[in-house]
């Protein structure tokens, strides 16, 4: 049984559409001008609210707070402009024949009128640099809560004492005050929910604000504007997009439950615009360069687009808790239609393959236009995006790579294989796997929802596994309540510590039918967690953070309370303990398209002889753990004096694996053997993978703002065949939009060399970044770090304002 509250369900994960299948998301329609009322989204759902189908552990605390009501479409645009994310579809009635002018239609002689306002919102001005959102490609006024901003208001006659301005900001399709969808703020005076202006000079018709912003204000994009007040009539300022706001979460503000106190983390896990990610095995680890772009033009709408998409209410778009969980489960296409496909086949034919993406750009972007999934996508390719989505709304995220991953299917908390009697894997029973690698993310929060000591870093895993509370989703998870097993605590603890922390249990089938446990690997699982290091390249273990010691009695501890909660609470009772032959596999560092070479040394740490009869399996395998049949194998019996070791070596052909190999390169070498004289068993799984060669990028000039610049990339085919339809992808925030190269043929062990040119549009250290892809080569990467430098007057191309909105209109999907 599943420990309570973790919300972790397993089973047949692919044929569980969750809860939300009935709450299918309805795309925006272009106003006719009879328009007609907006169909009931909840018919058919007996009036559930949206967080009665996606949790039901806070459906009666968030019921109130479904703000998704039917109304009238009569004022919904047809364009991002008019209807962008977040913006709820709605523009509230400004009452021009009652509110702006004279029943006329002149507006009355001394009416205190709005001719215009300055929200100081261009990349360069005070507001966006104080905010740490400069580098947005956007041109609006982009905040971060809990903090003060600026503005200027431009009037048709001095401000008076008699005068009242107020401020107004609106979201949602039902904008209501109680739940902060309409905030008004009444300049001088006390706002709604902690909102404030006050005036800081008053100069001829200008009129100077600082507003202050609620530490727990919703997220999203907010329509502005002013109403005024004199003794000669009222006056509210027309609705402009230009004038829009966009809010985020602000870990610089210690009243926001997203604060971080370390700026080196903050610049790191909120502002850096690229990263490493890692991939292979423990004892290779690979790494490659991703392009998260979360300031690039269209991103932010994308990311908002996304919680619009699902439909979730806005009034619970303040807490970071759950829009986390919506963010983790849009990301992927299951349920609800999100982001990205999931693909492990290896046939990627009607789509990208997972391997070729160099960042979450051009994914993200062409969801936005098209509102269609996205393929393909794997661990790296969901975590990448996920990234992206909390760094750009303002969380502090990492992402996560956990070598010898555990995927649990049966909640038993351990990783259970099955033998015959022979020691031949039993492949039908093995539906636990172990993943090489297995990439997700950690986001930086408190958490009230829980008790103290569990604030700080929660796991929060987009790639669609297994179902929580119905729904393809996991997290956010305490990093604390893995570390110590305490696997009832929400969201998700169970599978998430079966990944880094349980045993690999070994069954062997008797003679009578039934299954002993013969071997249990203590160290096998989570061998090693890595994420960038904070202001450099360099590869940082996390491990500690997410377990104790290996073999500690801390850890055995948190193991055996977690199995305790599992499916097989007494597995650790039934093993058997004669260990006196030492196992070890060793495989030597190869690229693809050579001959290796795999050894197995067997050492005898007992003072008598012992005889050894060995058996070697030899497939390729999935990064997930799936393998294909054994291609080679191996048997021998080996003689061991006492102390003595004994080296087994089964080279291995390219001529012989080329036919088989599989995404990533990698290989599983399956070891078992029995000892005569004890009745000793020895298993072991090895992984290893076959390395790809890298891009070599050179630039060619001097990288300037706004001119144009020239790299270089070479390629040396490693393989003797051809590779065909050979795809380069091309990207850098702030350097080259997203762009796909066809390159036709490359013969065998042939070297190529492309040049391309790009036009940089910010200033400062960049990452252009590379990949290669053809049906016979894939995993091949390359980066070039781009300093570049400002233009003539130290302006950046995105920073272009004047008094007009952002210059590039991106279509919303219809």
């Amino acid at each position: 049984m599943a420990a309570p509250s973790s919300g972790m369900t397993t089973g047949s994960p692919r044929s569980d559409v969750g809860r939300w299948g009935a709450n299918t998301w309805q795309p925006p329609v272009t106003p006719s001008p009879e328009a007609e009322p907006e169909p009931d989204r909840h018919a058919g759902q007996g009036g559930s609210s949206f967080w009665t189908r996606f949790c039901g552990c806070c459906s009666c605390q968030n019921a109130i707070d479904d703000d998704r009501r039917p109304e009238s479409r009569r004022d919904l645009g047809s364009n991002l402009r008019d209807r962008g994310p977040s913006s709820g579809g709605r523009r509230p009635d400004p009452q021009p024949s009652t509110a702006t002018t004279a029943r006329d239609g002149t507006i009355q002689e001394g009416m205190l009128v709005v001719t215009g306002v300055d929200l100081l919102s261009s990349p360069s001005d005070r507001n966006r640099q104080e905010h740490h959102t400069n580098e947005f490609e956007y041109n609006e006024l982009i905040i971060r809560r809990g903090q003060p901003f600026d503005m200027v208001i431009f009037l048709s006659r001095p401000y008076e004492s008699s005068d009242h301005v107020t401020l107004e900001l609106y979201i949602g399709n039902n904008p209501e005050v109680g739940k902060g969808t309409h905030v008004i703020i009444p300049v001088g005076q006390g706002g709604s929910g902690g909102w404030n202006a006050q005036v800081t000079k008053s100069s001829g018709n200008n009129l100077n604000l600082r507003v202050h912003t609620c530490p727990n204000a919703i997220i999203g994009k907010f329509q502005f504007t002013v109403r005024t007040h004199s003794e000669a009539g009222e006056f509210q300022l027309p609705f402009d997009p230009c004038n829009e706001i966009y809010i985020l979460f602000n870990p610089w503000c210690p009243e926001d439950i997203v604060y971080v106190d370390r700026e080196d983390w903050r610049q790191e896990y909120v502002l850096n615009e690229s990263g490493r990610i890692y991939y292979g095995t423990e004892a290779q680890v690979g790494e490659r360069t991703w392009n998260y772009g979360q300031f690039d033009h269209g991103v932010l709408d994308a990311c908002l687009y996304i919680l619009d998409r699902r439909g979730m209410p806005h009034g619970g778009r303040r807490d970071p808790i759950s829009v986390c969980r919506v963010v983790s489960a849009m990301v992927n296409s299951l349920d609800d239609s999100g982001i990205l496909i999931g693909n492990w086949s290896g046939n990627y034919s009607c789509g990208t393959n997972p391997s070729a993406w160099v960042g979450s750009v051009e994914i993200l972007l062409s969801y936005l236009r098209n509102g269609r999934p996205v393929p393909y996508g794997q661990c790296w390719v969901f975590a990448g995006v996920t990234t992206t989505v909390l760094r750009c709304l303002g969380l502090a995220t990492r992402t996560i790579t956990n070598f010898n991953s555990a995927h649990d299917t049966d909640t038993s908390l351990t990783m259970d294989i099955y033998f015959d009697e022979n020691m031949k894997p039993l492949e039908h029973l093995n539906h636990d796997s172990i993943w090489n690698f297995h990439v997700w993310n950690d986001c930086w929060m408190k958490r009230p929802d829980l008790p103290s000591g569990f604030d700080g870093w929660q796991v929060v895993d987009s790639t669609p596994q297994e179902t929580s509370s119905g729904i393809f989703c996991c997290g956010p998870c305490s990093v604390q309540s893995i570390k110590n097993g305490l696997v009832y605590m929400k969201y998700d603890t169970p599978f998430i510590f079966a990944e880094v922390n349980s045993d690999k249990i070994y069954w062997q089938r008797q003679g009578d039918g039934s299954f002993k446990v013969v071997y249990v690997e203590e160290k096998a699982i989570g061998s090693l967690v890595v994420t960038k290091a904070v202001g450099s390249n360099m590869r940082e273990e996390v491990s500690h953070i997410y377990k104790h010691p290996e073999g500690s009695e801390e850890e055995r501890k948190a193991v055996e309370t977690a199995a305790a909660h599992g499916s097989k609470p007494n597995v650790y009772a039934i093993r058997d303990s004669a260990e006196d032959v030492a196992l070890q596999v060793e495989a030597q560092d190869a690229v693809t398209g050579q001959d290796l070479t795999v050894c197995v040394v067997l050492t005898n740490c007992s003072s008598s002889p012992r005889t050894v009869k060995l058996h070697l399996y030899l497939s390729v395998t999935f990064y997930t753990g799936v393998s294909g049949s054994v291609f080679k194998e191996c048997k021998k019996e080996v003689v061991l004096a006492p102390g003595a070791s004994e080296r087994t070596a089964m080279p291995v052909a390219y001529k012989e694996y080329r036919v088989h190999l599989v995404d990533q390169g990698t290989m599983l070498l399956n070891v078992s053997g029995h000892v005569k004289e004890n009745t000793q068993v020895l298993a072991k799984q090895h992984t290893f993978r076959l390395r790809t060669p890298d891009l070599s990028l050179t630039l060619l000039r001097a990288a300037v703002v706004g001119q144009e610049c020239e790299v270089q990339i070479v390629f040396q085919n490693p393989l003797p065949v051809t590779l065909t339809n050979v795809v380069f992808r091309l990207e850098g925030s702030g350097l080259q939009r997203p762009k796909t190269l066809n390159a036709g043929d490359i013969g065998g062990n042939k070297r190529v060399t492309l040049r391309q040119t790009f036009v940089p549009v910010r200033s400062g250290s960049r990452q252009l970044i590379a990949s290669l892809d053809s049906p016979q080569l894939s995993q091949v990467h390359g980066v070039i770090q781009v300093d570049v430098a400002p233009a003539a007057g130290g302006r950046d191309s995105s920073d272009t304002r004047g008094n007009g909105c952002s210059g590039e209109t991106i279509p919303m999907a219809s």
